[in-house]
């Protein structure tokens, strides 16, 4: 008779082979029949244990959701630099996981929403600690900056195969990850700008006012002049 941590293994076996075929050829370009070679399984038995294809990518999108939104709360630790590079050193682990998660981010699914909330939340929340700090500097919209960061974070993971090419890497590896670190830092603690005029300029520009013009007419400081004829 079975039992039920053969159950267990088997479900988590047909999970793992699922992630990897359909990170690789995606949902609808992925069969049962290939999921149950993959995983030593007839279709039959995935159809037991899941229900359906959908039921299949709604467990595999549920482990890979908690999968990452474990590791960012946990990147946040004390112990985010051995962590790290534990995740460098486990490539075959995280590989498929990364691939899987680069589709499921743009099918908008809603476990796709769930991730993309989570470590907009943990970024956001990075942030005001840091702020706090005075490690970051204060900003002035921290909504709109902690989404961008988040954008800024998953950017590498996304197009990967497109930033490794770039550096003349093979895939997201250890040595692409090392080359980058200090130009990453430098941008984000020198900035690219060498002084702050078209911060000025973009802040001026946003504060003026368009429309009708006021009563003041062009002594109005705020009012954009009448467009050329």
């Amino acid at each position: 008779m079975r039992s039920a941590s053969d159950d267990l293994t088997t479900r988590a076996r047909i999970r793992d082979a699922a992630i990897v075929c359909f990170a690789r050829s995606g949902v609808d370009g992925t069969s049962l029949r290939q999921i149950a070679s993959m995983a030593g399984v007839s279709a039959a038995l995935i159809l037991h244990h899941f229900g359906s294809k959908e039921g299949l990518r709604d467990a595999c999108d549920e482990f890979v959701v908690a999968s990452f939104i474990d590791e960012k709360d946990a990147m946040t630790g004390a112990a985010a630099a051995e962590m790290m590079r534990a995740a460098l050193d486990s490539r075959e682990r995280w590989s498929p996981l990364l691939e899987y998660m680069t589709r499921m981010l743009v099918d908008g699914s809603a476990a796709a929403d769930r991730l993309f909330d989570a470590l907009l939340a943990g970024t956001r929340n990075m942030l005001e600690r840091q702020i706090a700090d005075g490690v970051v500097r204060p900003q002035s919209d921290l909504d709109a900056t902690a989404a961008y960061m988040t954008l800024y974070g998953l950017g590498p993971v996304l197009l990967q195969r497109h930033l490794a090419r770039s550096l003349g890497e093979d895939g997201l590896s250890t040595g692409l990850l090392e080359r980058s670190t200090l130009p990453v830092l430098e941008l984000f603690t020198h900035g690219l700008y060498t002084d702050d005029r078209l911060l000025v300029a973009a802040r001026a520009a946003l504060q003026r006012k368009s429309g009708p013009r006021s009563d003041k007419g062009e002594n109005d400081p705020n009012q954009d002049p009448d467009p050329p004829l």
